[in-house]
């Protein structure tokens, strides 16, 4: 697929807001937005341009019961169009933390949605700061593992930027964060950060593994 875009269009200078007028006049129905439900921060930004979008959550089978209560309260407080996808191997036969868990159990199945969906594109909520794999993503650029476009609105932000915008615009924050969650993911692999840390230390605790293999 050829990029629609004007010649001179320079993604960095654009709004979110230009930039999400974009996404949805040249993909249309055929994006979606993939949300971990941490925050929901690209929930209400997207939702303001895009009300309709396909929300896509990754139902791993081993969140936190906070994060799927809270999930159910986002969809209803923004009517979200929420699609649940599940892996079909079991967390007993790769459990959290195993080595081809996040594989099998979040990237495949996504896949395999994009795929079946005939999506053209996908927005997500990582930022430049997140980690080191994540230094140079673009705001928008081609996915080569998926096959398709990929629009990451808030990329140039840190999570100051996230913190402030949650806080100016009023918006849930998910129950584990007052608790020292947070970056949350599975729960077997997830730890609240202690003072000092950095805000992605609790994902993957004790163990070098930093990405599930979502955005790489």
């Amino acid at each position: 697929m050829t990029l629609v875009r004007d010649e001179d269009l320079d993604f960095e200078s654009l709004t979110i807001e230009e930039l999400l007028g974009w996404t949805s006049s040249t993909f249309g129905d055929d994006v979606v937005l993939a949300a971990s439900f941490q925050d929901v921060v690209m929930i209400d930004i997207v939702a303001k341009v895009i009300p309709n979008i396909k929300t896509v959550f990754i139902d791993t089978g081993s969140h936190f019961k906070e994060t799927l209560e809270f999930v159910n309260y986002i969809k209803d407080r923004y009517s979200l169009n929420l699609i649940v996808i599940e892996p079909e191997v079991s967390a007993e036969d790769f459990p959290c933390g195993s080595g081809n868990c996040c594989k099998l159990r979040k990237v495949e199945p996504f896949n395999k949605y994009l795929k079946e969906s005939q999506a053209k594109a996908w927005i997500s909520g990582i930022k430049r700061v997140d980690t080191p794999e994540r230094e140079n993503a673009p705001i928008v650029g081609w996915d080569e593992t998926k096959g398709l476009y990929k629009i990451n609105p808030i990329v140039t932000w840190n999570d100051e930027d996230v913190d402030v915008y949650s806080k100016n615009n009023g918006l849930p924050q998910h129950p584990l964060v007052k608790r020292g969650y947070l970056s949350i993911g599975c729960a077997p692999t997830t730890v609240p950060v202690k003072p000092g840390e950095t805000v992605r230390s609790g994902r993957w605790a004790n163990m070098t593994k930093t990405e599930c293999g979502l955005h790489i």
